[in-house]
């Protein structure tokens, strides 16, 4: 009852295990718990994938390609082939021991309280980070979005700050949901979003007279870092994967998820990346809305397109805290109680996320930062980690070497990205507040 296991073949085909684990290891769950949980249907899952993964990052893409260069497209899709790797190594994770049921049961079964330790800490780090750079976006484009009322008054920023505060406070039901599949309708409202802003931005590099005025170069290699950042921010929704495959009906068919998944979200981040930055070349702005032609309708709809995503992005982020949070209150507490905890948990994280994005406003540092610090260990260094631990016995001496080459590649990135993007967070702290 406590050694039930899945074999390593059936997990590195991907396929159901024939041999008689799993369905006693579903037994031994129960059935309500089955009931309650498995009921995301493949199109649920995938657009709760695309819904996660989504939403800030295209908003920079077209800048990190200006500061990385046009060969740092091939960084861009190399990262996005490399994180559908590793979500499906975490589920490989999961089926190898179906009693995990979170990123931080993976930590647990692959290097134990400390295992567990780890993926919590980043988790709770990737979390607060996410929320506070789109409640940043939040703000500027709201403020973008009524420039006469809050630009031309010389405390404009209290005025846009107050109408950032009542846009996160319609956000807040949104944390009280527990069922990841009634989420999926505000996954889809992200989609639409990411949508609108795409064909906002096409629109206007064919209809918007806009005029490139500056050359992009070849590569900048010193830059590599920080961009490295940026795009892995865009990847990094990796801690929510292992909760979106114990809600699916069939889980064998989360790899095929992930791929529908991540190639979608590729396609659109390399499409937007690449006309964003020839259209606007060297002065185009962290957030691609920002630097559309304000006289254009189609800015004014891109514009609230991106006030509307992070409103839609706050309940799927806060999923894993939230579900850490229920596993760890007393057993004899209602579902009544826990869900009024885990929606006072969340207002108050998200109010104080709201005054802190409110005094440190510089998205593209943040955002650089986010990336380089949590979201590659998030999305590469712990799942080739903890899949190497896991299914060690069972894996070909390439595989092995393969997640050992991206578990340094990984650290790398993360060092170097992380040190520049703090030392530029820093400068422009120094530039703004130091005189």
């Amino acid at each position: 009852m406590t050694g039930a296991s899945i074999c390593v073949a059936c997990v590195e085909e991907n396929k159901r295990c024939e041999c008689g684990h799993e369905k006693q290891v579903k037994d031994d769950l129960g059935s309500d718990h089955k009931a309650s949980d498995e009921n995301s249907s493949f199109l649920h899952s995938v657009i709760n994938m695309v819904g996660m993964l989504i939403g800030l990052g295209q908003l920079s893409m077209p800048y990190a390609v200006e500061h990385g260069g046009w060969i740092s497209i091939l960084l861009l899709i190399f990262l996005g082939i490399l994180t559908t790797y590793t979500s499906h190594i975490l589920g490989n994770c999961l089926r190898r021991n179906p009693k995990s049921k979170s990123y931080t049961d993976i930590g647990y079964s692959a290097f134990g309280r400390h295992g567990r330790l780890v993926a919590s800490l980043f988790i709770y780090l990737e979390i607060f980070m996410a929320l506070v750079s789109y409640t940043i976006s939040l703000h500027d484009n709201i403020s973008a979005a009524f420039p006469a009322t809050f630009t031309n008054h010389h405390d404009g920023y209290f005025p846009a700050a107050k109408l950032t505060a009542v846009a996160v406070a319609i956000a807040l039901p949104s944390l009280w949901i527990r069922d990841l599949s009634s989420i999926s309708f505000l996954s889809s409202g992200g989609i639409l979003m990411s949508a609108i802003i795409f064909g906002s931005v096409v629109y206007t590099a064919l209809f918007g007279g806009v005029i490139d005025d500056g050359r992009i170069p070849v590569l900048r290699l010193r830059n590599i870092p920080t961009v490295s950042g940026i795009y892995l921010f865009g990847f990094g929704g990796h801690i929510v994967f292992p909760n979106l495959y114990t809600s699916m009906k069939d889980p064998s068919k989360f790899t095929k998820v992930s791929m529908v998944s991540f190639a979608t979200v590729t396609a659109l981040y390399t499409a937007l990346a690449f006309t964003g930055a020839k259209m606007f070349g060297p002065t185009v702005n962290p957030q691609i809305t920002l630097s559309l032609p304000k006289h254009l309708l189609v800015t004014k709809i891109a514009l609230w397109a991106t006030v509307l995503t992070p409103m839609t992005k706050y309940a799927l982020e806060f999923a894993p805290l939230a579900i850490q949070l229920e596993r760890s209150l007393p057993l004899t507490m209602s579902d009544r109680t826990k869900l009024v905890a885990r929606g006072l948990v969340g207002s108050t994280l998200l109010l104080v996320i709201l005054a802190l994005a409110l005094t440190v406003p510089y998205f593209g540092y943040v955002l650089s930062l986010t990336g380089s610090l949590v979201s590659v260990t998030i999305a590469v260094i712990l799942p080739s980690a903890f899949y190497l631990k896991i299914c060690w016995d069972g894996m070909s001496n390439f595989t092995r070497a393969a997640n050992l080459g991206f578990v340094v590649f990984g650290c790398l990135l993360g060092v170097l990205g992380s040190f520049d993007s703090s030392k530029l967070l820093v400068k422009e702290l120094v530039r703004v507040h130091g005189g």
